[in-house]
């Protein structure tokens, strides 16, 4: 399935994304150190945030076809690296409140471990996730 998106650049160091499907926009602002003013998600914000949201999401997707009840809130920590500057470390924490046995518990991290997020990141992005359940 191919979704379109469109953006715009509104100055030197931020962008306006209209997700096509919805109309949906957001927009995005270079951090403070890297010239900007950072009144927005940065890209590599954003990079980081779709992280939590996807694992999240595919989380609650498995729980759901379990018939099982699941909450999640999760915290994202973003680390870049310098020369080039890139993304260098993520850590993920998810509170994970459900009633589930431990097999099926086991079965939710691991379909959130495997997000599409996770699987694209490449390797040069080292990834820290815990998952705790409260």
């Amino acid at each position: 399935m191919t979704v379109v998106m469109r953006g715009r650049s509104t100055s030197s160091t931020g962008t306006e994304i209209t997700h096509g499907p919805s109309a949906m926009t957001l927009k995005t602002s270079a951090p403070r150190d890297n010239g900007g003013d950072g009144n927005a998600f940065s890209p590599t914000d954003l990079c980081a945030a779709a992280l939590g949201a996807c694992a999240t999401t595919i989380m609650g997707m498995f729980a759901s076809k379990k018939g099982v009840s699941l909450e999640v809130e999760f915290e994202v920590r973003k680390d870049m690296e310098t020369n080039p500057r890139r993304l260098g470390r993520l850590e993920v924490v998810y509170q994970l409140k459900t009633d589930c046995d431990e097999e099926t518990f086991r079965g939710i991290v691991h379909a959130g471990q495997t997000c599409p997020v996770r699987l694209s990141l490449s390797d040069g992005v080292t990834v820290s996730e815990v998952y705790t359940r409260c």
